[in-house]
């Protein structure tokens, strides 16, 4: 208990930060930055980009995993955990009320008031990169890498594997050179292998179970069906959101009409999920205006695929929805990182951190560049110079000041309500 209390300012800022992380994963590391290293330094500068460039290894939530590392160093696996769920509860709440309320938002004032939090996310984003790219690129072969990725992540942004690959090349081309050995490193960390067996055996049972529920028509397998296929997106998903709601689209949307799939489950009392094209795609608007992980969208999701049973069973799929598709991101990244921080002992990894942190600078590099595609800035119209200044203050506040991550976002919310 006295522990608990002792983190109790940390688990206060993680709330703070879970109800103004705007942006997506990029800005997310950017407010990381600020907030956790900046402010109150709960973390360096080197092991916040150690844990987004290990995180970019693995399927799942990535800025949901960096916060559940910081969680993990300050306090072990108790405070990571009660870190994962401050942080995913209020978009997971947020998202699952929006399933009970789908047909009465308004999408042109939601539009308005968030107008700024764009041009906000790739201000924090631009301050992520550049305290990045000062802490990882030092010489030659690193400045190579980090415009190669940044080039690549560019022409496949939207590509799943390209976040991977990248970093598996970068690690290899820096182990190239001999020159670069291991300093003295902290005593290895010990491995819960539990944590890779409980993700394997949900992975399995809950795929068996769900077939066989489908094959035998048992009564109300709807939720057992939902809690497979949300928990198999957050294994399988590399590249965060923008893979994510496609697949959600595929498997809810367009597969329920596939002629196979009705001729399949015909003669079944509980079809398969289907979810209403309109009504998905307004979820997956309304997730980039909510603070929080995108991955939140499994939320609302599990609300509309138990909306026609009732208020309760709702709120089982809104849960389902939540728990199942960040279950896998912390069973893997609190079972790998104690291997990687023991494999840094090795003279390959660790000449291979060098290239991943360089591949990862490039990334948010790209993702800046990315994200500013969307945003009018060169019609040199009132609002063009509107983003444009809300871009250069948030990196400047960032930068030169010590005003807090959650101060900007309000002045940015406020900023779209008045304009």
């Amino acid at each position: 208990m006295k522990a608990l209390i002792r983190h109790i300012p940390f688990l206060r800022a993680v709330f703070l930060h879970s109800i103004t992380a705007f942006g997506g994963p990029q800005g997310h590391f950017g407010m990381v930055m600020k907030t956790f290293v900046k402010e109150r330094k709960d973390v360096t500068e080197k092991e916040v980009l150690d844990y987004n460039s290990f995180c970019q290894l693995l399927p799942g939530a990535s800025s949901t995993q960096v916060l559940t590392l910081i969680g993990y160093k300050r306090g072990g696996i108790p405070l990571a955990i009660l870190s994962l769920l401050i942080w995913i509860s209020p978009a997971c709440i947020i998202m699952g009320a929006f399933s009970f309320f789908i047909n009465i938002i308004n999408p042109a004032v939601s539009e308005q008031i968030f107008r700024f939090i764009q041009p906000m996310a790739v201000g924090f984003l631009a301050f992520a990169a550049q305290k990045s790219f000062h802490l990882a690129i030092k010489n030659t072969i690193t400045w190579v890498i980090m415009i190669v990725s940044c080039i690549a992540t560019v022409l496949l942004f939207k590509t799943p594997w390209v976040f991977p690959i990248l970093i598996i090349a970068g690690g290899f081309v820096t182990n190239l050179s001999d020159k670069r050995i291991p300093e003295k490193y902290d005593r290895p960390k010990k491995i819960k292998w539990a944590n890779i067996w409980l993700f394997a055996s949900i992975f399995f049972v809950a795929g068996v179970g769900s077939e066989l529920a489908r094959k035998y028509d048992l009564p109300h397998r709807r939720p057992l069906n939902l809690f497979e296929n949300t928990y198999r997106f957050g294994s399988l998903v590399f590249g965060g959101g923008q893979v994510l709601i496609p697949m959600m689209f595929e498997q809810w949307v367009e597969r329920p009409k596939n002629e196979r799939v009705i001729l399949k489950n015909q003669d079944k009392k509980e079809g398969v999920i289907e979810i209403y094209r309109d009504e998905f795609y307004t979820g997956a608007g309304i997730v980039r205006a909510v603070p929080g992980p995108v991955f939140s969208i499994a939320s609302y999701m599990g609300g509309l695929a138990m909306k026609d049973k009732g208020f309760w069973w709702q709120c089982l799929g809104i849960t389902l929805g939540g728990i199942a598709i960040f279950l896998p991101s912390a069973l893997l990244v609190l079972f790998f990182y104690p291997i990687w921080h023991n494999l840094q002992r090795y003279v390959i990894v660790f000449r291979s951190i060098e290239g991943i942190n360089a591949v990862v600078v490039g990334i948010m590099i790209s993702s800046t560049l990315y994200m500013m595609r969307d945003i009018s800035l060169i019609n040199m119209q009132t609002i063009s110079i509107a983003n444009i200044a809300v871009i250069v203050g948030t990196w400047f506040i960032l930068s030169y000041t010590k005003i807090s991550s959650p101060f900007i976002v309000i002045a940015c919310l406020l900023l779209g309500w008045m304009w």
